[in-house]
């Protein structure tokens, strides 16, 4: 769809870094999201939609199981207590259904928590996770999420 960042980077999908593209199926492509904070991970359907009730039965089936290893993932790879997973799509250009998957450290204060986690997206870009490190970190999710569901291409 024009005018829709997903959708941008959904048609150049065979040529995204690793970070860009975690897991990759028919239905869904995980991403690291820029942030600064380490695991913040972003799940997004490949057709465009922008409601949860847009989605095929396929889609909503192959949903859980990705957020779950998505999940477990981070856990293995961050070390994080649990995960946030958060549905907004309403700023201009991301409209599109997208999930964000965040890593909820034992460290965290009271101002890191619940919907303040989100100071970690705002962050300014000399504080983000840097693309070398998202793309390790990416290696490493990549593997614990294909042992707990299908491989996607990459």
């Amino acid at each position: 769809m024009a005018g829709c960042h997903i959708c941008e980077l959904h048609a150049r999908v065979d040529e995204l870094p690793l970070r860009e593209r975690i897991y990759l199926d028919e239905h869904w492509r995980l991403s690291h999201g820029w942030s600064s904070l380490e695991g913040w991970l972003v799940v997004c359907p490949r057709r465009h939609i922008e409601g949860l009730d847009e989605l095929l039965p396929t889609e909503a089936a192959s949903l859980g199981p990705l957020l779950s290893a998505a999940t477990s993932a981070l856990r293995a790879v961050v070390g994080c207590e649990r995960t946030y997973v958060v549905l907004f799509a309403e700023n201009p250009g991301f409209r599109h259904v997208h999930l964000h998957v965040v890593p909820r450290m034992a460290s965290f204060g009271e101002a890191d928590t619940g919907p303040n986690v989100f100071h970690f997206l705002n962050a300014p870009e000399h504080e983000q996770v840097s693309t070398a490190r998202r793309d390790e970190l990416a290696e490493q999710l990549r593997e614990h999420i294909a042992a707990r569901v299908r491989p996607g291409r990459a």
